[in-house]
């Protein structure tokens, strides 16, 4: 059950250390800086904290076309030259910040411990790119990789969408079109994903002030990404608004207990799994928003790691 607003969970003590050293650096908040700023700052500080970069067979670069035409940059990681597995993968950001770089370092790691491919994709961010386009990409993304994954050497047979945060948000509704569409995927890979329309869960008013994450930043992403309140209530932007969700692929869903996404994580869980999809959720104590790109300083983010690939591993075998 989701805790009271009034009762904080304990960070851990690397966690708490790791909330004051950023706390000492005295960085300006994304939200008092322009979208350019804030990226440029995002992609500054992302590898901060990650382990040293995994060395794989295969890393290319290519583009993916969306609906309209637009060449999506994507990035191939794989372990071997095998005809391997795949996972599309969507970094977070709140639609407005992250890249293919900035989550480059989880991508070889995921690729590395499951022994899968993953295709990471730049869809396009806000506010040059209101909603819906990040969902469009998302999805136009999934049906080229579908398609074109036997051209890239992989086994586009067993498929799996992953992505965190925002990405995550991505990665669950293109699980829902996938089963609209009769696309089979194996698994639904979500760190902490946004899944509400509104920020008014005990979990958002118990971590308003952060750390990390705070109402102001969430409040700012999203006004850069939708046009409208009423966008908000779309299940593109909310998949805990989705009518149906029976029937979409089991999910693996890795939360941080302080985080004010956490009861939306839960309850997408629970929505789940009252449709009879298999769901494996992982709440990480003592840990915030974004922990999984800090494998460096805290040992949960390795721990996330290794559950989340295991997972792919086991979904993804023949």
């Amino acid at each position: 059950m989701p805790m009271s607003p009034t009762l904080t969970p304990p960070l851990t003590p690397k966690m708490a250390g790791v909330v004051e050293r950023m706390a000492r650096a005295h960085q300006a908040p994304y939200y008092t800086l322009s979208p350019a700023e804030a990226k440029a700052a995002y992609e500054k500080g992302a590898g901060v904290l990650e382990v040293p970069k995994p060395a794989l067979a295969r890393i290319e670069d290519f583009r993916i076309p969306a609906r309209d035409g637009h060449p999506m940059p994507a990035r191939l990681y794989a372990p071997s030259e095998d005809k391997v597995p795949l996972l599309l993968f969507f970094h977070g950001g709140g639609f407005t910040v992250g890249s293919i770089a900035t989550h480059d370092t989880l991508c070889r790691v995921l690729s590395r411990k499951s022994g899968c491919a993953v295709v990471s994709v730049d869809y396009r961010l806000a506010p040059a790119h209101k909603f819906p386009t990040a969902s469009n990409d998302a999805w136009d993304a999934l049906q080229y990789m579908a398609s074109e994954a036997g051209g890239l050497g992989l086994d586009g047979s067993r498929f799996a969408l992953g992505g965190d945060s925002a990405g995550g948000t991505l990665a669950a509704v293109c699980a829902i079109l996938a089963r609209d569409a009769g696309l089979p995927v194996a698994l639904q890979m979500l760190f902490y994903p946004g899944t509400t329309a509104h920020q008014d869960t005990p979990s958002h008013r118990r971590f308003a002030k952060g750390p990390l994450l705070d109402e102001a930043l969430i409040s700012w992403f999203f006004s850069q990404y939708v046009n409208t309140r009423a966008d908000r209530e779309d299940w593109r932007f909310a998949p805990l608004n989705a009518e149906d969700v029976e029937g979409v692929a089991p999910a693996w869903i890795g939360l941080a207990e302080c985080d004010p996404v956490v009861d939306e994580g839960i309850a997408y869980a629970d929505k789940l799994r009252a449709a009879g999809v298999p769901v494996s959720l992982e709440i990480y104590r003592g840990v915030i928003h974004e922990f999984v790109k800090m494998g460096r300083a805290i040992p949960e983010a390795l721990q996330a790691q290794a559950d989340a690939a295991r997972a792919l591993q086991e979904a993804l075998q023949p």
